[in-house]
């Protein structure tokens, strides 16, 4: 399977959309404070996917522009936010958004960027930002220092998911962050996380795009490997599926 984000979670749609976790509220409070974001604000949701992060912006008050090219992820979104006020669903990309110059304050990304060309993504939030307007970029990141679960998890994926390590390394690249911007951006960390039981640690692992789907030859292993995986760290039924979530923030 091609590194390519537009149709890799076609299939993974309905786990995204239960299982994926949402971001803490003081990482929305830092967009308030920081970035412009506030009732009325006009907000690109660039690679908006179900919208996760689109829902908490439209909790602040804004007008969202949910920008989103896989079709499946877009009509997720549409079903879930389409009967509230200022949600605007767009059929378009990081790169070629569709929507009109200068016409939003904040820029955002939850979890999308990635996927993203830096330069040209960088373009075309210039074109589409009003004069003062700000970007930001999220993650949901595993801690630091990771629990005794999680690098279990991580040695599961290792064994089981060709994928993982690839995609894994894309994630929250230095590089792709800083041309971004033009220049190192501001950072902030909070904690997040998610709890747990065997059902929803499988949902959460088949929304992964590099998790084998049933059919292929790991998909067995690596589900049997995260029962064992379960058993093991689970306490009361339940497992703890820590993070940090990161936010680099700044004016591009």
């Amino acid at each position: 399977m091609a590194l390519d984000s537009t149709e890799r979670f076609s299939s993974r749609v309905d786990n995204y959309v239960q299982y994926r976790p949402s971001y803490p509220a003081e990482a929305i409070d830092l967009l308030r404070e920081r970035c412009g974001l506030g009732r009325g604000s006009a907000v690109a949701d660039l690679g908006s996917g179900t919208g996760i992060l689109t829902a908490l912006l439209l909790d602040a008050g804004a007008r969202v522009f949910a920008v989103e090219p896989n079709p499946g992820m877009r009509g997720a979104a549409e079903r879930l936010l389409g009967g509230r006020g200022g949600f605007v669903s767009v059929a378009g990309t990081a790169e070629a958004s569709t929507l009109e110059a200068h016409s939003v304050g904040l820029v955002v990304a939850g979890q999308a960027f990635h996927w993203f060309e830096p330069g040209r993504a960088r373009r075309e939030a210039v074109r589409i930002l009003a004069a003062g307007g700000w970007a930001a970029l999220l993650w949901n990141e595993p801690p630091e220092e990771p629990t005794p679960f999680l690098t279990d998890y991580d040695a599961l994926l290792r064994r089981h998911a060709p994928e993982y390590e690839r995609v894994r390394s894309l994630r929250a690249q230095d590089q792709g962050i800083g041309e971004f911007f033009g220049g190192a951006p501001r950072q902030a960390v909070f904690a997040n996380r998610q709890v747990f039981d065997l059902a929803g640690l499988q949902g959460r692992l088949m929304s992964s795009s590099y998790a084998p789907e049933p059919g292929e030859p790991q998909h067995e292993p690596l589900i049997e490997g995260l029962r064992q995986v379960f058993e093991r760290h689970q306490d009361g039924g339940k497992v703890v599926f820590p993070y940090r979530t990161l936010v680099f923030y700044g004016q591009p």
